[in-house]
């Protein structure tokens, strides 16, 4: 019998993942553990990519496995951890709505055409700002470049198949600053989540990109060299939110996941330095 995967266009060098499984009765195992185990602290720790508290749902609700609207219903059913509670509702319900609320009615939503005029305009105007670093597409999707955070958090997506969603904002601004152009950055990084990630291929990952690099959802900060108006995030910022050396300790060997990415040779001249613009 000819197997599904010989007739589609899949790319068989992203191996599977062995920590999780498909369907509806385990997407509906895993929605119980988090309340049972995770909902608590929930509120207070989602944001520190060293705590284990995320639900772990997006890949079955990408693909229709289980219905947010019944586990909505549910967690609300429960009547405990009211804060953890409101926290998931926000996080899986309504930036889900605004997501895809974007994607259906912005046909250029993959697009710098698609971003806002304020953040389009400043990401043009400082286009052609020097970068301290620039590196390839092949650098990136290896993890190696001289941020040891960053690596970390691309090994965990191509390991595991996600990153934490604090990180992946972390992760997608520095993909902005060490590429050539704004258009370059969007398209590298919407790739890499699109190729490693259980949830790629959606609008949160759109979005989420999105919002990174081109302020969906966002407003105009204070202008820098390469970012513009965009919001800045950088290294130390990480630092006090969390505990970024126990975070590479843990990721930058893999993190005991199964290995997704075929190795392969990178040269030494695939990624440059530059000396910074001055301002």
């Amino acid at each position: 019998m000819l197997k599904l995967v010989d007739v589609t266009k899949v790319d068989v060098s992203v191996a599977p993942v062995t920590w999780l499984k498909g369907g509806g009765v385990e997407g509906r195992r895993v929605f119980d553990k988090f309340c049972e185990t995770k909902l608590k602290t929930y509120a207070d720790v989602r944001n520190d990519p060293n705590e284990d508290v995320q639900s772990d749902l997006s890949p079955y609700l990408r693909f229709g496995q289980i219905s947010f609207q019944q586990i909505v219903l549910d967690v609300k059913a429960l009547k405990k951890h009211h804060n953890g509670t409101a926290s998931f509702v926000e996080e899986g319900l309504v930036r889900r709505e605004l997501s895809d609320n974007f994607c259906h009615y912005n046909p250029k939503y993959d697009s710098l055409e698609g971003a806002a005029g304020w953040a389009r305009e400043s990401l043009e105007l400082h286009q052609v700002d020097e970068r301290e670093y620039v590196y390839s597409e092949t650098i990136l999707t290896e993890g190696k470049t001289h941020d040891d955070l960053w690596n970390a958090a691309q090994k965990q997506l191509t390991t595991t198949g996600k990153m934490h969603g604090f990180l992946r904002m972390y992760w997608a601004k520095k993909i902005l600053e060490w590429t050539s152009t704004p258009a370059e950055a969007l398209r590298i990084a919407q790739k890499l989540n699109d190729v490693y990630s259980l949830d790629g291929n959606s609008c949160n990952g759109y979005v989420g990109v999105g919002w990174s690099i081109m302020g969906v959802h966002d407003m105009g900060w204070k202008e820098r060299p390469v970012f513009g108006k965009i919001r800045f995030m950088n290294y130390n910022g990480c630092k006090r939110k969390f505990d970024v050396k126990g975070f590479v300790a843990k990721w930058q060997d893999g993190g005991g996941g199964v290995k997704r990415v075929k190795e392969s040779g990178v040269g030494g001249s695939s990624g440059t330095k530059k000396k910074a613009k001055k301002m």
